[in-house]
């Protein structure tokens, strides 16, 4: 069982940026797509953004043009780069494989706020 562990979230202002990590224990090249997903206080867990082994990339809308999604397979370890950040990004961000999940990761809070 790979563990999760994403860092890198805190208090940002609009406009602002930050860049996510998820480091897991295991290799995660050959276990398929890679993704990012957030959940929001008294919203379901969404998925933003997801990276195939090879780096094909796909974006929710409502971030797409903000958010660049990367991996690199020899640390085990997928980054998520959040420009121009809004208040309605403000949410527990969360990287696990797209199909077959692992246990999830604590997350990382991302606040977005004046």
């Amino acid at each position: 069982q790979v563990q999760l562990v994403e860092s890198g979230g805190g208090l940002v202002q609009p406009g602002g940026s930050l860049r996510l990590s998820c480091a897991a224990s295991g290799s995660i090249f050959g276990f398929g797509a890679m993704g990012w997903y957030r959940q929001a206080p008294g919203k379901q867990r969404e998925l933003v953004a997801a990276i195939t082994n090879t780096g094909g990339t796909n974006y929710a809308d409502s971030v797409k043009g903000r958010f660049t999604i990367s991996r690199d397979n020899a640390k085990n370890t997928v980054y998520l780069q959040m420009n121009s950040l809004k208040p309605e990004d403000t949410a527990v961000y969360y990287c696990n494989r797209v199909v077959g999940r692992w246990a999830w990761g604590q997350g990382t809070q991302v606040t977005v706020s004046p």
